[in-house]
């Protein structure tokens, strides 16, 4: 899949000198056509560009047809303002490339039938956007030579295929520790599945950071659903109602973090005045929900770029330099955070 065709680098010089020698005319006259100078007359220009076109000459600055000009992005759905973000992220990325993007899911097409497509469309390689890579087909990308780049994969694939993210573990950290900082002792945490590399991941740096602070581990606050805003707000819920309720609740994703603001609102509480809330994604809807959320934010657009020039190098024939790639969170506070009331409430010495 990958092209094997010339380089646009390369002079061509000799091929420009066999061409005018074909058409019996000069090579000033071939390079005048070359770059569509108008003083040539037109059946000479026709029999020269038919000669380039035979040839397979590739004008400077021209896209070479003998390289895949377009890449497959295959999403578990389209549904979420995650896959928004990313999609464009790699939609940006390949623009800047020249290169076109097939986006699809895989609700309707296994992955199977993905990488057939892929090959059918003559694309570059195929970038496969959380979801489960099943033995079979990573045995068959490994195989074939494939190029195939996972970003945010639901489980550690094979040392072979490359698979990109972020730092999750430090990054729910940092969450946590900004709440720990502004008083909170009790933290809550809606939770991704346990199954998913980066939820267990967002998961672990939770407790990490409990443990660091002396604070044992409470599974009565904690709920482990899907990145889903129904599923946050009934594990809020849940939550809420416990024995000792939490004074702030830490979601691992931004819709769940919808939901727990919804939670927070049928329980009657403020945000954040009753309880605290920080997300772990920052999408569009995080600074557009009602407080606007404190989040991790992940580098949507560079994980689009990151993963578009992994595959673009693998379709040449160039492995990446570690099949797993990370890049760094940052921490953005906006006004769905502040102290518990019981230190707002501490009076001043």
């Amino acid at each position: 899949m990958a092209g094997q065709g010339r380089t646009h680098q390369e002079p061509q010089y000799g091929l420009l000198t066999a061409i005018a020698s074909v058409a019996g005319v000069s090579l000033s006259t071939v390079s005048k056509v070359v770059h569509r100078r108008p003083d040539v007359g037109a059946a000479t220009r026709a029999r020269v560009e038919e000669l380039l076109v035979r040839y397979g000459y590739i004008r400077p600055g021209e896209p070479d047809p003998s390289v895949p000009r377009q890449i497959v992005a295959v999403f578990r759905d389209l549904s979420g303002p995650y896959t928004l973000e990313v999609v464009r992220g790699i939609v940006d990325a390949a623009d800047e490339l020249g290169i076109d993007v097939v986006t699809g899911t895989t609700s309707q097409r296994s992955i199977s039938q993905w990488l057939e497509e892929c090959e059918a469309l003559g694309a570059a390689g195929l970038i496969i956007v959380i979801s489960m890579l099943a033995e079979e087909n990573q045995r068959r990308i490994v195989e074939q030579g494939l190029p195939v780049v996972l970003v945010d994969p639901l489980s550690a694939p094979t040392q072979e295929i490359p698979s990109i993210g972020v730092t999750n573990w430090s990054g729910a950290m940092d969450a946590v520790q900004h709440l720990l900082g502004l008083g909170h002792t009790r933290i809550g945490m809606v939770a991704g599945r346990s199954h998913s590399l980066a939820g267990g991941a967002r998961l672990h740096g939770y407790r990490a950071a409990l443990e660091e602070a002396g604070i044992a581990y409470d599974p009565a606050i904690v709920r482990s659903t899907d990145f889903d805003f129904h599923e946050g707000l009934l594990a809020c819920l849940q939550i809420l109602r416990s024995d000792d309720p939490p004074t702030a609740v830490f979601a691992a994703s931004d819709v769940q973090a919808l939901g727990v603001l919804e939670a927070a609102r049928q329980h009657g509480l403020s945000v954040p005045g009753d309880l605290a809330v920080m997300s772990f994604d920052d999408t569009l809807v995080a600074a557009m929900a009602c407080p606007p959320l404190s989040a991790v934010r992940q580098p949507f657009g560079e994980l689009g770029r990151e993963a578009t020039r992994v595959l673009v190098d693998l379709a040449e024939g160039r492995p990446p330099a570690s099949p797993r790639i990370e890049l760094a969170t940052q921490l953005v506070l906006r006004t769905s955070t502040s102290a518990p009331r019981s230190v707002r409430a501490e009076p001043a010495i």
